[in-house]
């Protein structure tokens, strides 16, 4: 994904947003635009909550989140576990095989594709970008290179990394301006062996996940009580 793509996709957002803050549902009607979709939703999971649904562009969007909340099957359901579920026609036989209830009634509601991308940061996984069209039909190269980077910036805008009066560039890391959040990263970098940019977008990611604020993760690293590691769990209670 180069970064043209990531400029032209970004510009976009912050047209839609008109000067104010970059929020999901802006990333939401971009994807809509870009993708060839009618409708979009952005739905995140937590560990302390069941999946929320933080925004949706429009009422059949709305009832199939709520189909998939109730039911808990769906593409939308598989991409939080798996990787991106692009699905062209819901009314083929497969697919009302794997899902007997929310494909059938994705159909009645209207919905004939679907294509649920994963927002996450390492093996960290907030949350879903769910992208819904009527007719059925899969994307093209082009749109679904679009829709990803849409998905990572809907991650950005999640974790608070989006800022629209940045000379219209990809969002730039944040979070420096507590002293234990720079100390933190420094030590992240060493534990995990990867930048320091990365370093913190793991830190956000897990504050984000956990529902906590990022300098009382950071002063958990800092303290000790917190480290990271390599696995998809991210980090564990251990000293160090």
């Amino acid at each position: 994904m180069n970064s043209d793509r990531r400029i032209r996709l970004w510009t976009l957002v912050v047209d839609v947003a008109r000067g104010g803050t970059v929020a999901v549902e802006h990333v939401c009607a971009a994807s809509v635009a870009v993708a060839g979709v009618d409708s979009a939703a952005v739905a995140v999971t937590l560990r302390a909550t069941p999946r929320e649904v933080l925004y949706a562009s429009d009422r059949t969007a709305s009832e199939l989140e709520d189909l998939t909340l109730t039911l808990g099957e769906g593409p939308c359901v598989d991409a939080i576990t798996g990787g991106p579920h692009l699905v062209a026609n819901l009314a083929a036989p497969e697919c009302l095989a794997r899902w007997p209830v929310f494909a059938p009634a994705a159909v009645l509601a209207g919905v004939h594709a679907v294509f649920a991308l994963p927002l996450q940061v390492g093996g960290i996984r907030l949350g879903v970008l769910d992208l819904y069209r009527a007719r059925s039909g899969g994307l093209d190269g082009e749109q679904l290179a679009d829709a990803l980077v849409l998905a990572d910036t809907a991650c950005a805008v999640l974790l608070d990394d989006a800022r629209p009066d940045r000379d219209e560039r990809w969002p730039e890391q944040a979070g420096l301006q507590h002293p234990e959040v720079h100390q933190a990263t420094g030590m992240v970098t060493v534990q995990l062996g990867v930048t320091a940019a990365v370093a913190l977008i793991r830190l956000r990611a897990f504050a984000f996940s956990h529902g906590r604020r990022l300098r009382d993760v950071a002063g958990d690293v800092v303290a000790r009580r917190l480290r990271f590691d390599s696995t998809d769990d991210a980090c564990d209670g251990g000293a160090g």
